[in-house]
């Protein structure tokens, strides 16, 4: 995984939003609810929690799909496809689809969340699972278990 100075780059599926982020994701996260099954027409979700000011989103717009709600789930408005979520529970946080990201390789989930919601053919390497969502106060231990995995 990419150390804290390094960049890593992508894009949506045209090439038309691309992102560039700095360092390494404080955590990385596989979702199996079926709103994700929906969104992604596969198994899960794969996302990359980053601090918003590491993100850099550049080219078309994003336009907001999925829920309209508290979750801000971002879409390229060409190709459609599912770039980054924003949330207000997040803070200053993004949770960048790591599929999106030219070394996709490198960010295997280490939480999966909605796992009641999982496919029963699925198995994904995460360390943890959770039935829903992790309380919130779980993320600032869970955040530094992940960081000492890079060590």
């Amino acid at each position: 995984m990419q150390a804290v100075n390094e960049t890593d780059q992508g894009s949506c599926r045209c090439g038309q939003v691309s992102l560039k982020v700095r360092g390494r994701p404080l955590m990385t996260m596989a979702c199996h609810c079926k709103g994700c099954q929906r969104m992604t027409a596969s198994a899960f979700s794969l996302s990359a929690l980053f601090p918003q000011d590491c993100v850099e989103v550049s080219g078309l717009e994003t336009v907001i799909g999925g829920l309209h709600g508290d979750l801000r789930h971002h879409f390229c408005p060409h190709c459609l496809s599912w770039v980054f979520t924003k949330a207000e529970m997040f803070g200053p946080l993004m949770n960048v689809r790591a599929s999106m990201l030219d070394q996709t390789a490198e960010a295997a989930p280490f939480i999966e969340t909605c796992v009641t919601e999982k496919l029963g053919w699925v198995t994904v390497p995460a360390r943890h699972s959770y039935p829903q969502f992790p309380p919130m106060e779980d993320f600032p231990k869970l955040m530094a278990e992940f960081s000492e995995t890079a060590n």
